[in-house]
């Protein structure tokens, strides 16, 4: 019975695969119109530090598209990613709820059976009862096997990869590829006297197919570009509102580009692959004026900073560069709860709407975005449960200066357990609990420190977290009580609140293959034709 439940939610969600969107008055059965509701384009990119946009930061040239956009719309300089790694701050985006209340504290495998609990409620789920179609277009990483799939959580369309594009694994391993396990002696490819293959073992998904595998990292920016315009076209010609939600792969290693430049007048790895990111940006802006730029709101961030550790692969993280961490070994930008682990670069462009040229001083976080789409779209929040975003549409529009006061930063791997409450910014105060710093490109890890009473910092003199206040000075005497105070009101609030426990147990059967019968997903043998595909 359990199967052919299954069975019957495939075929349900089948009425929107490939030109789902000439299909979509079939498939919305009672959800309202949505008419005269505004639309709504979210790209997150991953990994990249807040130094790496140009309007940022003036030693950064390579980002003229996203640049234009700030000049155009509102730049926010003390913007939040909810974490500092991938799963849990796409969690909390999706859900404007932190980890240690959506149960999502750390990353997803190729092999988890689970993903966010799906009891959750997402933002595609609650825009497509109003109506929206909605879409994601990238990386996942939010569970990719059985009902975790995105078109079981409110996407109407999906095209993308499953999880980080370096999580594959490969016959040719280098400093970031993965290993296969052996190619088999008797395989296909070993009788020939040649590898399984030296591309990733990345599935590239259309939906609950797999279209190929291993996936072309080389053209997936340009196959991103031309989904996303598709999507933007289509949903504007069936005059219903539209969300999409495009996660890039970069800034995530830029695997496709593996060779060192032969001169010095042409970029290097990461500068060519953030200028590829920002001609991706400056196409769907123009695909946004292309479709109607008065009624959409476009929103660029970034799920966490940079990796320190991959060294001329990784992003800027500006001036935050957490120096007490760093005199004491390891990085302090992703995995972290420095500065440079979670303040990301953010910019909201909305013609005729958010006012141009604007730059904001407020503290918001990526949690925001879904409490401030669910407003302006007019919708109704899931109920029985309390959200650490806020509604920043009075922000947007310019007629309000005030973001939060409080920001509470979990742990997201380098020091204390994952998902905890180890850091908080009150105003522009910034409390330490617990210190430690990621692997860093020297191969050093910062110890974990614990700080009780804890460290704390004023940003708005030492932006490079370099010097903590002494504990003996007033300035720290009348700000500890509240610091205290604040966090002592949010554990007290989680404790009473609605959680959920994500699943992380593993699988080998939930690793997507295009080809079940070939070892590991090396599909070589038949390249994922139309015949060697399989729906989940």
């Amino acid at each position: 019975m359990e199967m052919l439940f299954l069975k019957m939610l495939l075929l349900f969600a089948g009425c929107f695969t490939g030109l789902f969107y000439h299909l979509s008055h079939l498939c919305t059965g009672g959800k309202r119109a949505g008419q005269n509701k505004p639309n709504f384009i979210i790209i997150l990119a991953d990994d990249i530090g807040w130094g790496d946009l140009g309007a940022n930061w003036a030693e950064t040239k390579d980002t003229p598209n996203l640049d234009q956009l700030a000049l155009e719309g509102m730049r926010f300089v003390d913007f939040h990613s909810a974490a500092s790694t991938c799963s849990p701050s796409r969690a909390s985006l999706l859900t404007g709820r932190l980890g240690i209340r959506n149960g999502v504290t750390h990353n997803f495998a190729v092999t988890s059976a689970g993903g966010l609990p799906l009891n959750e409620t997402t933002l595609a789920e609650v825009l497509k009862d109003e109506g929206y179609i909605t879409g994601v277009i990238g990386k996942w990483h939010l569970g990719h096997s059985g009902l975790y799939h995105p078109n079981y959580r409110g996407f109407d369309y999906y095209f993308g990869i499953p999880y980080s594009h370096d999580m594959g694994c490969t016959d040719t391993p280098g400093y970031n590829l993965p290993p296969c396990p052996a190619c088999p002696r008797h395989s296909a490819a070993a009788s020939h006297g040649r590898d399984c293959y030296t591309k990733v073992a990345l599935p590239l998904f259309e939906n609950f197919t797999i279209v190929q595998q291993p996936v072309n990292l080389t053209g997936l920016a340009a196959e991103y570009a031309e989904k996303a315009t598709q999507f933007i076209q289509r949903a504007s010609a069936s005059r219903r509102p539209f969300f999409l939600y495009l996660a890039l792969a970069h800034m995530h290693v830029p695997l496709e580009i593996t060779q060192p430049p032969s001169h010095a007048s042409i970029p290097g790895p990461y500068r060519a692959s953030l200028r590829e990111m920002d001609a991706l940006v400056g196409q769907i802006k123009d695909a946004v004026h292309g479709s109607g730029k008065e009624n959409t709101l476009l929103w660029f961030t970034g799920d966490n900073g940079p990796w320190a550790e991959k060294c001329e692969l990784s992003g800027s993280v500006g001036p935050f560069s957490g120096e007490w961490q760093k005199q004491r070994g390891g990085s302090a930008a992703k995995r972290t709860t420095w500065e440079g682990g979670h303040r990301v670069p953010a910019l909201a462009y909305w013609a005729g709407r958010i006012p141009a040229n604007v730059t904001s001083t407020v503290l918001l976080s990526t949690m925001d975005i879904f409490l401030t789409l669910a407003s302006l779209a007019k919708a109704s929040l899931p109920p029985n449960r309390r959200f650490d975003g806020s509604d920043m549409s009075e922000v947007l529009f310019g007629k309000s200066h005030q973001g939060h006061k409080t920001l509470f930063h979990p742990n997201s791997g380098a020091a204390g357990k994952d998902g905890e409450i180890k850091a908080l910014r009150l105003a522009h105060y910034k409390a330490f609990y617990t210190t430690g710093g990621a692997k860093a490109c020297d191969g050093s890890i910062g110890p974990e420190e614990h700080h009780q009473p804890p460290l704390i910092f004023n940003l708005a003199r030492d932006r490079e977290e370099q010097v903590p206040l002494d504990t003996q000075t007033s300035e720290y005497q009348v700000v500890l009580p509240a610091i205290t105070g604040a966090l002592a009101d949010f554990l007290q609030d989680i404790a009473t609140d609605n959680i959920s426990t994500a699943d992380y147990s593993h699988d080998p059967a939930a690793t997507p293959c295009c080809n079940p019968q070939h070892v590991v997903c090396r599909c070589q043998a038949c390249g994922c034709s139309p015949d060697c595909n399989r729906e989940l």
